[in-house]
């Protein structure tokens, strides 16, 4: 893939918690990172800003809560983990980066036959490219939601 058609700039650090209060409030005490505004994900959680919160880019952090009485919303979107796997960086889930060109991106992966999942976020004009690398990490893509209406328009 030539890495001229694509630009890529990281995007935000997801950590998968049980204690979603706590993790906001050591994040708010220690770096000044507010709650702001979240998509209705159907699952709990809480994203921190650095800045802002008028703007997406500026959260940092995504805080994914995990209720046990009920953790089929988020299993259906990010996928289930163990929960005893959720200690020092295996509590981070994924690592997202802002992207350009997913119709290259689209045809690098097929050609390389990697599995992909992907999402849009109606609210945020945002569509998603989940990719697993070798050692597990998920890496989110995310492209402006017009790249994905063009290619379906195509």
């Amino acid at each position: 893939m030539s890495q001229s058609s694509t630009n890529f700039s990281l995007n935000h650090l997801s950590i998968r918690t049980v204690n979603l209060e706590k993790t906001c409030d050591f994040f708010d005490r220690v770096m000044g990172f507010k709650k702001g505004a979240r998509p209705n994900f159907p699952f709990p959680g809480a994203w921190l800003y650095n800045g802002t919160d008028d703007d997406y880019a500026n959260a940092i952090i995504h805080i994914i809560g995990i209720d046990p009485n009920d953790p089929e919303g988020l299993k259906k979107y990010l996928g289930d983990r163990d929960l005893n796997s959720l200690q020092g960086t295996g509590a981070i889930d994924h690592i997202a980066f802002f992207a350009t060109d997913l119709s290259s991106m689209l045809r690098n992966l097929q050609k390389q036959s990697i599995p992909y999942r992907e999402r849009t976020v109606p609210s945020l004009d945002l569509h998603q490219i989940f990719v697993d690398d070798p050692n597990g990490v998920v890496i989110e893509l995310n492209y402006p939601a017009s790249e994905k209406a063009a290619l379906a328009s195509t």
